[in-house]
C-alpha cells in the first residue's frame, strides 16, 4: 500500500512489484501523487526493475518548471507514456521533448451501452416531459457549471420545461478545504436567477448502472469547462459513449472528439452557450444526428477496444507475460 504522504511507501512498494509483476501500469495526475507536484511518484518509478507504463491525464500547456521536471523525468523513466487524445500526444513531442516513439495514443475508455432515446428513461427518474440538460462528475469550480447556469434564463425563455441536472458529489479535496461553500454559492446562483425548477442537483456518486441511466436521460450533455488546454474528459468520453448530443466550450480535448459534426462548440459566455442548448432542444432531427455520429465515433473507446489496446501496448514493452501486470492509479488516502 501506498500512502499518499509517505514518502519510504513509494520505493518499498516498488521492490515489492519488481518480485511479483512484469509490468506495472501508472496513473498519472499531480495531484493524485504525494510531495510537490506529486514528485513522489518519481521514487517509485525509479525503483522499478519491470517496466513502467504511464498514463498522462494531465499535461499542461504551461506548466511551472517543476511540473515540467516532474513529468519530463517520468517520461524518461517510463518505457511508454501514453495520453488519450492526439493533441496531448503532440504536446508531450513538442514542449517536453519525450521520444516519439516512446508515446502512444490510447483513448479515454467508455462502457458499451446501447443507444436508446431519452424519452424512455426519462419517467424512471423522475424526467418525464422534461427536456434535460445534463453534467455529471465531481463538483468542483473548474467544471464551469457557473456559466451554464448563468446561460438557463435564455434557454428557459425558449424551452419552459428544461430541466438543467447537475449529477456528482462535491470532490473530496475540496470538501475538506472548505467543505459545500462551491455548492452552496451554485444554489446562492440558481436562487438569485429564479431557477429553482429548473436546476436540480444531485449531490451523490453515481455507479455506473446509474449513471448509464442518467446519461440515456439527457437530451442534451453540457462541458462548460472553462479550461480551454483541457486535455481529457471522462465526461465527455461517457456521454459521446451514449450516444448524447453534446454542447461544449473548446477545450482542447472537446475541440478534437467533437469536430466533424460530432458535437457544438461554443466560445465559454452564457449568450453563446445558451443559443446553442436552445436550438438542440428545438430540434430533434439534429440532436440525434449529432448523437449518432457521437456513437459511432465512440465505437472505439469502448472498454474492450481500449483493454485490448492496453494489452498489446503491456506485450511489447514485455513480450514475456508469465506474471502479470500491476496497475497502480491513487495512493491510499489521495
Amino acid at each position: 500500500m501506498i500512502r499518499k504522504g509517505e514518502r519510504a511507501d513509494y520505493t518499498r512498494t516498488a521492490r515489492a512489484l519488481n518480485a511479483s509483476v512484469d509490468v506495472v501500469s501508472v496513473q498519472h495526475e499531480y495531484g493524485i501523487w504525494g510531495g510537490p507536484d506529486g514528485e513522489y511518484v518519481l521514487d517509485f518509478v525509479e525503483a522499478l526493475r519491470v517496466p513502467a507504463i504511464v498514463t498522462m491525464h494531465t499535461v499542461l500547456r504551461a506548466p511551472t518548471a517543476h511540473q515540467r521536471s516532474v513529468l519530463t523525468r517520468l517520461a524518461a523513466l517510463a518505457q511508454a507514456s501514453v495520453v488519450m487524445s492526439r493533441s496531448a500526444a503532440n504536446l508531450l513531442l513538442r514542449d517536453y521533448g519525450v521520444d516519439s516513439r516512446r508515446v502512444h495514443v490510447i483513448p479515454h475508455g467508455v462502457p458499451s451501452v446501447p443507444l436508446v432515446n431519452a424519452d424512455e428513461v426519462k419517467p424512471a427518474l423522475g424526467l418525464g416531459g422534461r427536456d434535460v440538460i445534463l453534467s455529471f462528475g465531481l463538483l468542483g469550480p473548474g467544471k464551469g457549471y457557473e456559466l451554464a447556469i448563468d446561460a438557463l434564463p435564455a434557454v428557459v425563455a425558449a424551452h419552459p420545461a428544461v430541466l438543467y441536472v447537475i449529477l456528482g458529489a462535491t470532490h473530496p479535496d475540496l470538501i475538506e478545504r472548505e467543505g459545500e461553500a462551491y455548492r452552496h454559492s451554485l444554489t446562492a446562483q440558481v436562487r438569485r436567477l429564479g431557477l429553482e425548477d429548473h436546476v436540480r442537483f444531485v449531490d451523490k456518486f453515481a455507479d455506473m448502472a446509474e449513471l448509464t441511466r442518467w446519461l440515456e436521460a439527457a437530451d442534451v450533455f453540457v462541458t462548460p469547462y472553462p479550461n480551454l488546454a483541457q486535455i481529457a474528459s471522462g465526461t465527455l468520453s461517457y456521454a459521446m459513449g451514449a450516444g448524447r448530443a453534446i454542447v461544449s466550450t473548446p477545450y482542447v480535448y472537446a475541440a478534437e472528439l467533437l469536430a466533424d459534426g460530432r458535437g457544438v462548440l461554443v466560445p465559454a459566455s452564457p449568450a453563446a452557450l445558451g443559443d446553442a442548448l436552445a436550438g438542440l432542444l428545438a430540434d430533434p432531427a439534429l440532436r440525434a444526428r449529432i448523437g449518432a455520429r457521437a456513437f459511432a465515433y465512440s465505437r472505439r473507446m469502448v472498454w474492450p477496444e481500449v483493454g485490448a489496446q492496453y494489452r498489446n501496448l503491456f506485450a511489447r514493452v514485455h513480450p514475456d507475460r508469465s506474471r502479470s501486470v500491476a496497475a497502480l492509479e491513487v495512493p491510499a488516502g489521495a
